[in-house]
């Protein structure tokens, strides 16, 4: 078997530990490596002439990207995953015991059981590579780091900072992790390795000091102090979670315990905490997430068909879609970008959005502003069809008008090359309505970019009867490079997720018609661990918007489509939502975004002509609007617009916010039971008609008790 730890030995007494798994392209930990270290760990310590160990990575990239996550799916009790949560305890601490300095010498990613591999050494040097990123991330798949995390981290870098890495998950650039004492020193790769054995040969440093901001000093320097910490954390995270993610309470809570009894007792509750949040429902439905987007990458879109390389778009309309679009193509994809509108202004918009979003890198430190200069290079413009012959892929981006669009892929095929592929940002015109115009047919797809575009991970790939395999493949390899999780549907009004959010933002319209008050519906559905409120989401959207897509869905899927007519009067009011300041919402001129929560416009409700009344229990609020959306996804996946549970739940998670610790929407009807289901939008179709009944496909599985995993 080959071995995934090496032991080399120097001239001066210095041993170098590489790590590389074999048949990886990245290290993971795994539990079978346990007994392999401790094996080479007393090889270490009964050897004389060893005087000093450095810990390197064998791989190019990375250093450890963490835990295997499938070795926690293999747990089948928290007794398993406490197991192995104390099993890596007694292997770092034998390394941290070791009375020689030991040294890791960090290139490229650096996270979880990684990080926490290298805080069981005595000192850390990383290399000043855009690759370098050290974090610990568990939070974000619903667990804590059970490596000694929670107790090795806080004592490095202050209870603070620990805190605030491992509550939000988020990753350290190594200028930054010098600078907070995460590591002893920065240095270029090409003398990473000459730098750790320096280290080792000067032998056991103490670690510097943290510089603690004052406030820290005080507070983490006494029990009180420290309480405050505990219970400030305590209060953001319930507010953030709305107590829906057990996670972060219990990663406050090992860290609470091991600073005041000691790290013994706190590896103690560390591992315990852990295992419980290994078999915990949440923790698992992040997992699948993760397993979905690692699966999805590997696939094309279209069975058989390879991408085109492409090196060049060019996005027709420079509006907000327009420019984020831009952008990200520009930024992310590093692919250059020429924007064709009809007039100046939209150019500089686009333009300027595009800056100022780099511009915050500048500020923040993440980039020079050569770098800013050079991907800002990359973004040309145009008012004709010039210098546009040569693009790989057009991204249309106007007006919801079908004769418009109709006129732009007209335009695109006499000005472009028989391959360029016209890609429609449509959010519901289907896409066999705006390719009846090709004479090449086959070129034409639909990419549904949510807005703001360089936040929302999600793009849907609509393809056409008549669409190529190539144009899939080649459209799905460019989302994926502007840093998108794309998935394929097939066309149809409101394709897959606008679809299933109609419904949900039409049950909440009625909720609100029949008294429910504004804050209290959004309330009701924050609290269901969505980011937003229905309300607040169509005053974001625009209340035009809606209106719009409403009529098209309404005449190509039926009668439950119909939206509240109460919502005509809103228009006529001139309400459009946050983008011209008037809508459900207060958005006082010039006051942007202030910390105090927005208020609602109470003005509103007359307007529609109704008087707020008892507010219902939240969560059968939530019901009411949630079931729709999840019966709807099932007729999705019924009507062949998502190709699988897994598309539909990865799918409505990025891009409208459903709930991630629920796993998505097909996820949570298992959970809840097909048989459920059906009994809950049954009892609704009796009270308020025939919007709520089941499709057939549910039915069929709650008289089978069926699941789609």
């Amino acid at each position: 078997m080959e071995k995934t730890f090496n032991l080399t030995r120097r001239e001066d007494g210095i041993a170098i530990l590489t790590m590389d798994v074999p048949g990886e392209t990245m290290n993971t930990l795994k539990a079978e490596f346990g007994p392999e270290i401790s094996k080479i760990l007393s090889e270490i310590k009964g050897d004389s002439s060893i005087r000093g160990l450095v810990l390197i990575s064998g791989k190019k990239d990375s250093f450890v990207a963490g835990a295997d996550i499938s070795m926690l799916d293999a747990c089948q009790t928290a007794g398993d995953a406490k197991a192995l949560s104390q099993q890596g305890h007694v292997v770092f601490n034998e390394l941290e015991a070791l009375n020689i300095p030991v040294v890791a010498a960090i290139h490229g990613a650096c996270l979880g059981g990684g990080l926490e591999l290298a805080l069981a050494c005595h000192q850390r040097v990383c290399s000043d590579d855009g690759k370098t990123m050290l974090g610990v991330p568990e939070v974000q798949l619903g667990l804590l780091p059970g490596g000694g995390g929670t107790q090795r981290l806080p004592r490095l870098v202050g209870i603070t900072t620990a805190l605030d890495m491992m509550l939000t998950g988020k990753q350290i650039r190594p200028k930054q992790a010098l600078k907070m004492g995460l590591v002893n020193d920065v240095v270029p790769q090409t003398i990473l390795l000459q730098t750790a054995v320096e280290m080792a040969l000067a032998g056991k440093r103490t670690a510097k000091p943290v510089k603690k901001s004052l406030v820290n000093q005080v507070l983490e320097g006494t029990g009180f102090g420290r309480n405050i910490i505990f219970d400030q954390a305590a209060k953001q995270v319930a507010k953030k979670t709305q107590g829906n993610y057990p996670a972060p309470a219990k990663i406050i809570d090992c860290v609470r315990q091991g600073m005041a009894k000691g790290m013994q007792k706190g590896l103690e509750v560390e591992a315990s905490h852990f295992a419980e949040l290994v078999v915990s429902k949440e923790s698992e439905a992040l997992r699948s997430i993760f397993f979905a987007t690692t699966e999805m990458k590997k696939e094309t879109g279209a069975e058989g068909a390879t991408p085109r390389k492409v090196k060049k778009a060019v996005i027709l309309g420079g509006g907000l879609m327009g420019g984020g679009i831009a952008s990200v193509t520009t930024t992310k994809a590093k692919i250059p970008a020429r924007v064709k509108d009809i007039n100046e202004k939209g150019l500089s918009n686009a333009l300027s959005y595009a800056y100022k979003l780099l511009d915050k890198g500048v500020k923040r430190r993440h980039m020079t502003p050569a770098v800013r200069d050079n991907l800002m290079a990359l973004m040309t413009t145009t008012t004709e069809y010039k210098g546009v012959k040569d693009a790989d892929i057009v991204v249309e981006a106007v007006f919801e008008d079908l004769a418009l669009k109709h006129q732009m892929v007209k335009d695109i095929e006499r000005e472009c090359g028989e391959h360029t592929i016209f890609a429609s940002n449509t959010s519901s015109l289907p896409i066999g309505q705006i390719a009846q115009a090709a004479s090449r047919p086959e070129n034409v797809i639909g990419l549904h970019y949510f807005s703001p575009v360089e936040k929302m991970p999600l793009v849907e790939v609509i393809a056409h009867a008549k669409t190529s395999p190539e144009t899939i493949a080649t459209t799905v390899a460019f989302a994926r490079k502007q840093g998108k999780t794309p998935i394929v549907v097939q066309d149809g009004a409101g394709f897959y997720v606008n679809r299933i959010l109609a419904l949900y933002m039409n049950e909440a319209a009625q909720l609100l018609l029949e008294g429910q008050s504004i804050e209290h519906l959004d309330k009701a559905l924050v609290k269901f661990g969505f980011p937003v409120g229905p309300i607040t989401l169509l005053d974001e959207v625009g209340i035009d918007v809606g209106a719009k897509i409403a009529p098209i869905l309404e005449k190509e899927l039926g009668e439950r489509f119909k939206a509240p007519a109460a919502f005509d009067k809103l228009l006529s009011d001139d309400r459009k939502g946050r983008k011209n300041g008037k809508g459900f919402y207060q958005y006082a001129a010039g006051n942007k975004a202030s910390s105090k929560k927005k208020a609602v416009d109470e003005s509103v409700y007359a307007v529609l002509g109704i008087k707020p009344g008892m507010d219902k229990d939240l969560s059968a609020v939530a019901e009411r609007c949630v079931v729709q959306m999840l019966n709807e996804a099932v007729r999705c996946l019924d009507d062949g617009i998502i190709a699988s549970p897994r598309d539909g739940d990865i799918g409505a998670i990025f891009g409208i916010g459903f709930p991630p610790f629920l796993g998505g929407p097909f996820h949570y009807i298992d959970t809840l039971g097909a048989d459920n289901l059906v009994n809950i939008l049954e009892r609704y179709q009796a009270q308020y008609g025939d919007r709520f009944e089941p499709c057939p496909r549910l039915k069929a599985m709650a008289a089978e008790k069926a699941r789609f995993f």
